[in-house]
């Protein structure tokens, strides 16, 4: 049964990483637009995950020190700062854009504005973060994520052409009147939400908060293997779903409700309430994921005490970075700004800072000094360089291509 629960670690990870608010929206959107004609971008996003999340996964259980503490040490502060800054820039983004997804949650459930909701919202993530163990913090928000699965059966609900499916899934071009700029704009914007920063952050010092040793990795690769790509199949669903519903009718999806209605025309009232539930999990997920990756990073360069493991005023600057940062998000939230438009925006973002994060990780991996024996083989390296250059490509082409779309429009 540890075993088994020390999966949900990457559970959590897959769920708040690839199923969160910008998933959501974005896997939404692309299916209502494009069909499932960007399909292939999540799978190689979900492959690219796997191959870094394993590489920061065995260097936590070589080392029992997280990956950005190394990056410092093995680079330099000067490398290891502009790393600090891009990546914790864009966590800090997606963090308003994860409570902002918590708050619309609340709205569909209740009728109630979300800005009414918004300080609960923050309320609650700073509250969990402060009360909650870790392991259970994982375990209850990872298997509640696992609700979102009802996409998947609303799909087969739906009844689809599974013959047009799968050929708009093997024929990657855009459609109608789409041209290939958007095209690509949103193939990146996809291939950001697959590997947003933080993800790796958190999945390494969620390794060190579980203590592992050599002997978990096969806990850590189990966590990788199993946990990733379940969010790369729920992101399907949802792209499939709209895809299915909005794409013959031609409408665009533009809010967390337009999202769910696939669902609810399925599944009706108690499908409904499923992925309310499921969404909500999602995002607040997302929303401990993205505060504690705050968190994580400034205090693992700085070289202060952080984590659950460490009594709160003993970790003081820790959590004083983490509420300063709920605190930022929440304000920022009450200006009115869309927490749509702000997560759309966030994952195009966050495919910029891409290659400050992963190529510090593969340097990593390949030192003998941290991981022993367990350094990257070759196939691994040319798997993470051909993906490197991926990501040097999506980080160039995503501000020219947001200035030529108008943003995707």
């Amino acid at each position: 049964m540890k075993k088994v629960l020390g999966v949900t670690l990457g559970i959590l990870t897959a769920i708040g990483g690839f199923v969160d608010i910008g998933d959501l929206v974005t896997n939404a959107l692309v299916g209502a637009r494009f069909g499932l004609h960007l399909a292939w971008v999540v799978i190689v996003g979900v492959i690219g995950i796997c191959l870094y999340a394993e590489m920061c996964g065995r260097v936590v259980a070589m080392s029992g020190r997280p990956v950005f503490d190394l990056i410092r040490e093995r680079l330099g502060p000067r490398t290891g700062l502009l790393t600090l800054v891009a990546s914790f820039l864009v966590t800090l983004l997606t963090l308003i854009a994860e409570i902002g997804g918590v708050a619309l949650a609340f709205e569909l459930a209740s009728g109630v504005n979300y800005l009414l909701w918004m300080p609960l919202a923050a309320f609650a993530v700073w509250l969990v973060i402060w009360r909650v163990k870790f392991s259970r913090l994982e375990q209850v928000f990872g298997l509640m994520g696992l609700l979102l699965v009802v996409f998947a059966v609303a799909l087969f609900k739906l009844g689809p052409d599974w013959g047009e499916l799968l050929h708009q899934a093997t024929r990657p071009h855009p459609i109608g009147h789409e041209d290939w700029s958007t095209y690509a704009y949103f193939a990146i914007a996809l291939f950001g939400a697959a590997m947003t920063p933080y993800e790796v952050f958190f999945f390494s010092s969620g390794g060190v908060e579980e203590k592992w040793t050599r002997r978990d990795l096969v806990t850590a690769r189990s966590n990788v293997f199993v946990g990733f790509p379940l969010g790369g199949i729920l992101s399907l669903a949802i792209m499939g779903c709209t895809a299915v519903l909005f794409l013959p009718a031609g409408i665009q999806v533009g809010t967390l409700g337009q999202v769910t209605l696939p669902v609810a025309v399925a599944l009706g009232k108690i499908g409904l309430a499923i992925v309310l539930i499921g969404v909500f999990a999602a995002t607040f997920g997302a929303a401990l994921e993205t505060a504690l990756s705050c968190g994580y990073t400034i205090a693992q360069y700085r070289g202060w005490q952080w984590g659950k493991l460490v009594r709160p005023r003993a970790a003081s600057r820790f959590h004083v970075v983490m509420i300063v940062c709920i605190v930022l998000a929440m304000l920022t939230l009450l200006t009115s700004v869309d927490p749509v438009l702000v997560t759309e925006y966030s994952v195009v973002f966050a495919a910029m800072a891409l290659p400050l994060t992963y190529l510090p990780i593969l340097i990593v991996a390949n030192d003998p000094d941290y991981v022993g024996k367990e350094t990257n083989g070759p196939l691994r390296n040319a798997f993470g360089l051909v993906y490197l250059a991926l990501l040097v490509v999506a980080s160039l082409a995503a501000i020219p291509l947001m200035i030529i779309t108008k943003g995707g429009q």
